[in-house]
């Protein structure tokens, strides 16, 4: 179960446009397994959505919190570990 006081909160609206990607993905890759952070925006994050399942496909979760029309708000939560510790991929 996630503890909200460990969930990372990100406001884009406060970061430049040209940081919020990379610090958004700063973020989201050092998530452990299970782990989620929230993302707040001024519009519809959908391209991030795109360039994380691109990026990394199943590998990380999204859930609208809020959707508009002022404020939009997402979990992404990476996958948890499929509790196998070899080196077969799954």
């Amino acid at each position: 179960m996630l503890n909200p006081a460990q969930t990372p909160e990100i406001d884009v609206r406060l970061i430049p446009p040209s940081h919020r990607h990379p610090t958004i993905f700063g973020v989201l890759t050092a998530l452990a397994p299970g782990g989620a952070m929230h993302v707040t925006s001024d519009h519809d994050p959908r391209p991030l959505h795109y360039q994380i399942e691109t990026r990394y496909p199943d590998e990380f979760g999204w859930l609208y919190l809020e959707q508009g029309p002022d404020v939009w708000r997402v979990q992404i939560t990476r996958a948890g570990s499929s509790g196998c510790d070899c080196c077969c991929g799954h």
